[in-house]
């Protein structure tokens, strides 16, 4: 945890939608494509929160992910686990017995115990992932439902819908589908993708 970087922050943003009452599997490509952010990057972490029990995978056109467990019992802390690897957050080095005064031979008292540096550390991380562990997907989501518009859920179902439906009709060869698919897409999405949700 010595960095909660992009992975993490894009992992529970997509899990955010999969939290919604009634929502159905998605690919981490339409997750990543309605929230603008890399397909790319977005597929390499859904993996490790499958790996970890947090989604589960249906394979085929019609699959996708889905909340292994129900949002209340997914802690925000076992995301950051599972995209991340469990990493302390400070690394101590052991400056304490350096000093150019010990000559290279560090007396008892520097370096007796637990460094009082590296001690505020571990305390600060306790804290900091009880946080985490206090608060679930499902704490995230009600957040954000409260201060999102009536109906955005709607527009976001609606518009997961649509990317399958468009998959199904250039996977079926059909003429005109296959041939207008992707541009009906690109542009159902400019013009239909529901507003971005805000991070709680």
């Amino acid at each position: 945890m010595a960095h909660l970087g992009t992975s993490v922050e894009y992992g529970l943003h997509c899990l955010l939608w999969l939290a919604e009452p009634g929502a159905a599997a998605a690919s981490s490509r339409d997750l990543a494509e309605l929230q603008g952010v890399s397909p790319s990057f977005v597929a390499k972490i859904f993996p490790r929160l499958e790996k970890a029990g947090i989604v589960s995978a249906t394979p085929g056109i019609h699959g996708g992910y889905r909340l292994a467990q129900p949002a209340a019992q997914i802690s925000v802390l076992a995301v950051v686990d599972a995209i991340e690897g469990r990493k302390p957050l400070f690394e101590c080095q052991e400056i304490r017995g350096r000093c150019a005064l010990f000559k290279g031979r560090a007396p008892t008292w520097s370096t007796q115990g637990v460094c009082s540096i590296h001690a505020v550390m571990l305390r600060a991380e306790q804290r900091m992932r009880d946080e985490l562990a206090g608060s679930s997907l499902a704490d995230l989501a009600g957040t954000v439902a409260r201060k999102a518009p009536a109906g955005l859920d709607g527009e976001v179902r609606v518009w997961l819908g649509d990317r399958l439906q468009a998959r199904l009709k250039a996977r079926s060869g059909d003429g005109p589908a296959r041939s207008t698919g992707k541009r009906a897409t690109e542009a159902g999405t400019r013009a239909t993708r529901p507003r971005r949700r805000e991070a709680p």
